[in-house]
């Protein structure tokens, strides 16, 4: 979407950020809020893993890896596992470099390694990629989880390509730790318009009905996701985390595989949507990230969500097309 410039005003030349236009709602840490914020956040050197309810619904700021070891082993429900993806890219400080797919997929299982002890007999993993690191990512969750299925979502963002398909589409793989774990299906339905509205043979609606003037159906999730819309200016949830996920993404995973009280962790938490999104849905967590300034984000979207519950395009305990609800 062009970006609105029409009501910016003029660039304050000892500021480092410009002016946000007027309907700009990227959150952003104002250096005046960073002391705070910081404060909320916790440290890694006063982890203990045997204080388990003192590590719940925190962001902590370091290296999964070296974070993961000092956590409470056992108490995890629901892992979230979103890592940089196998392409060169910078993240705030940090800037991961493309490797082979046995190499990323090595690196991978140490991270699944790493959060193994955390979960229950129970939980249930997602793990995000795109298309060149799918069948590294299925090598390194094959020989660790049960591979449940792949969900390929629709990325409606970005840019065309003259010499191949452009690329709008990542996928999620769906594991668990062993054969009996949550799956909520009735809580992960999707609202759509009906097209062809059927009637019985006494006039009534086959599997549909009409809500505020429109004709619906609550529909069993598929593996193909065409609903989400990723976070852009004009959205409240947006930051500028370059990879950020959209919160109706992760609340699907959330709502499907876990119950109210239950403990979702994030090692990569990133601008923190893992941590909002159980926030806001009842659940606990545990969020790590490895820059400070994404982990600021984190924090300051904690505190909205003590008052701003909402989930853009989930209402009424069901999810809507995209563009069907505001």
């Amino acid at each position: 979407m062009p970006r609105d410039t029409a009501n910016e005003g003029p660039v304050d030349p000892d500021s480092h950020v410009a002016p946000k236009a007027t309907r700009n709602r990227t959150l952003r840490v104002d250096p005046s809020e960073v002391a705070a914020l910081r404060a909320d956040l916790a440290n890694p050197a006063h982890l203990c893993d045997d204080e388990a309810e003192n590590q719940l619904d925190q962001v902590i700021v370091g290296d999964c890896l070296s974070v993961m070891r000092n956590l409470p082993r056992g108490i995890v429900d629901l892992l979230v596992l979103d890592p940089p993806y196998n392409r060169s890219k910078r993240f705030g400080e940090h800037v991961h470099a493309k490797r082979s797919l046995n190499t990323y997929s090595a690196w991978l299982g140490t991270v699944l390694d790493a959060a193994r002890p955390m979960l229950k007999p129970t939980a249930s993993v997602y793990i995000c990629g795109d298309w060149q690191s799918s069948a590294a990512i299925h090598a390194a969750a094959d020989d660790r989880l049960h591979v449940r299925n792949r969900i390929t979502w629709e990325r409606e963002k970005g840019r065309g390509a003259k010499t191949n398909w452009k690329n709008n589409c990542e996928d999620i793989w769906f594991c668990t730790v062993g054969e009996n774990y949550a799956f909520n299906v009735d809580s992960v339905k999707l609202r759509r318009r009906v097209i062809a509205p059927y009637r019985a043979a006494e006039g009534t609606p086959k599997d549909w009905r009409e809500t505020e003037g429109s004709k619906v159906r609550d529909t069993h999730p598929s593996n193909i996701w065409t609903d989400v819309t990723v976070p852009f200016w004009s959205m409240p949830e947006n930051t500028e985390h370059p990879t950020q996920k959209p919160e109706k993404l992760i609340a699907k995973l959330v709502l499907a595989s876990s119950y109210p009280g239950d403990v979702v962790l994030d090692p990569f938490l990133g601008s923190g949507t893992s941590a909002v999104v159980a926030k806001k849905l009842g659940r606990r967590y545990i969020g790590i990230e490895i820059d400070e300034q994404y982990a600021l984000l984190a924090a300051k979207r904690l505190q909205r969500a003590e008052t701003e519950r909402a989930i853009q395009g989930y209402e009424d305990g069901v999810f809507w097309e995209r563009n069907s609800r505001r």
